[in-house]
């Protein structure tokens, strides 16, 4: 491969990781082509672009991207294919629902909301991870239950001292 192939490798990985928030690095040689091929469809399908590089050109495009990439370095060792997403946690529950009826792809590491998880152990915690407007709706929501408590305690109140009145004023 020509020098200049590469630096548009490395330049085309670049402009990805910027601009899609969640990176996943995985494994999935192994697989023969039609598991491959089904991999793509699933990962087209969810949204999610799976690119298949070698490790020195993705370890130069995240020294050149924007985020704190460095503890994804480690990882950057064997076959390796990176799943990008906007949303956080659907490479994670792509791979889990993958590996139900084959044995790849495996998990080495994740960039997902602005914080790295090594290791395959990570994977149930990446399904189960929030993004950040899920966080926000839910802080929404905690924010409106108490002034929802407090109109409905007030409404019911109206009609509860009416009925006191109403029942005082037919006793005398």
């Amino acid at each position: 491969m020509k020098k200049e192939e590469k630096g548009q490798i490395i330049d085309g990985l670049v402009a990805q990781l910027n601009s899609f928030p969640h990176v996943y690095i995985t494994d999935i040689s192994g697989l023969n082509a039609a598991d491959t091929g089904a991999l793509r469809r699933l990962c087209f399908d969810r949204g999610v672009k799976l690119v298949v590089t070698k490790n020195t050109l993705l370890k130069k495009a995240l020294e050149q991207a924007d985020g704190q990439y460095e503890e994804l370095y480690e990882v950057l060792k064997t076959s390796t294919s990176v799943m990008f997403s906007h949303e956080s946690s659907t490479p994670a529950k792509l791979i889990r629902d993958f590996r139900k009826s084959h044995h790849r792809p495996t998990l080495k590491a994740a960039y997902v909301e602005e914080s790295s998880y090594v290791g395959e152990n990570q994977l149930e915690v990446l399904v189960t991870i929030k993004s950040k407007n899920e966080l926000i709706g839910d802080i929404v929501l905690l924010l409106q239950s108490p002034a929802k408590n407090v109109v409905s305690a007030l409404q019911s109140g109206k009609n509860l001292l009416a009925g006191l009145v109403k029942t005082l004023s037919e006793k005398e």
